[in-house]
């Protein structure tokens, strides 16, 4: 019992050193947003500000069109993850439950798009949307016009399905016992009754954990609104970042007061579903 009890209160021990760790850069973060920017530049390092300058919140956010920036990102990501979850799961379902010829190749195929990374596929994608027939200007033949540049189609289009999505998917299905189809087959069910009636409700542990990877995907995501966008009514939360790094240096102030805001929502999101959350990712390891 005493063994017992010294290796709970270690191991508790070890997981709160580690949370403090892992909670340490957003506590500075958010103590850095509340200094002038002389005491940040000071030699002297103080972690709790000497004076609480909690104006520097409503000075980043009046140095740009932050409204706008937060509702391209919130159109985007929104899209992102209601289409990501619709199409991830019916494809998870479908090589989980289903039989027909060429499964197992193609979930092959879906496996070799996780290796791949992102750097690889993102000039041919650019390519892709910029040459998309008949949008923005195209002709038949993908010339003469900008294509989905500047939109919000070229920001959603290419993340709206996934190979991660559709293998925690699979991997959540293949956990439910085949008496359910059974069951309802007897009952004269389809396939895709099935799934919408009986899956899709026992679904909510990885419909929210693929909710988290995609808001958070798609929300903090840098590189690809810099390529396909170059107007600021198109800007993300991501480039407005930008804006407080200048050529002679960056108002760190400013700058740590805007990154708060914009992990914000993510930090709510992830405390509102993080039961589902551990449930979907234990799940998914049952088979």
């Amino acid at each position: 019992m005493i063994n017992t009890r010294w290796k709970t209160a270690a191991a508790s021990a070890v997981l709160l050193i580690l949370s403090l760790i892992m909670l340490a850069p957003f506590a500075l973060m958010i103590s850095t947003s509340l200094k002038t920017l002389g005491e940040i530049q000071s030699p002297v390092f103080s972690f709790f500000p000497r004076e609480w300058r909690f104006d520097n919140y409503l000075t980043a956010m009046s140095s740009g069109n932050w409204l706008l920036y937060f509702y391209n990102s919130l159109v985007v990501t929104i899209i992102t993850v209601i289409a990501s979850l619709v199409l991830n799961s019916m494809a998870g379902y479908a090589f989980a439950r289903l039989r027909f010829p060429g499964r197992a190749t193609l979930f092959f195929s879906v496996l070799i798009g996780i290796m791949v990374p992102p750097q690889v596929t993102m000039i041919p994608t650019f390519l892709m949307m910029k040459q998309f027939p008949l949008a923005g200007g195209n002709d038949l033949f993908g010339t003469g016009g900008i294509g989905f540049i500047n939109s919000y189609t070229g920001l959603i289009l290419p993340f709206i399905a996934g190979s991660f999505g559709i293998f925690l998917c699979r991997q959540f299905f293949l956990s439910f016992p085949s008496a359910l189809d059974e069951a309802a087959a007897i009952d004269g069910a389809g396939k895709f009754r099935v799934f919408l009636q009986i899956y899709l409700p026992l679904s909510k542990p990885i419909l929210a954990t693929l909710a988290i990877f995609k808001t958070t995907s798609a929300w903090n995501d840098y590189m690809w609104p810099l390529i396909m966008t170059n107007t600021s009514q198109m800007r993300t939360v991501q480039l407005g970042l930008t804006m407080f790094r200048g050529e002679t240096g960056t108002d760190w102030h400013l700058l740590m007061a805007a990154t708060t805001l914009v992990v914000l929502p993510l930090v709510l999101l992830f405390l509102a579903a993080q039961r589902y959350f551990v449930q979907g990712i234990v799940t998914t390891g049952l088979k």
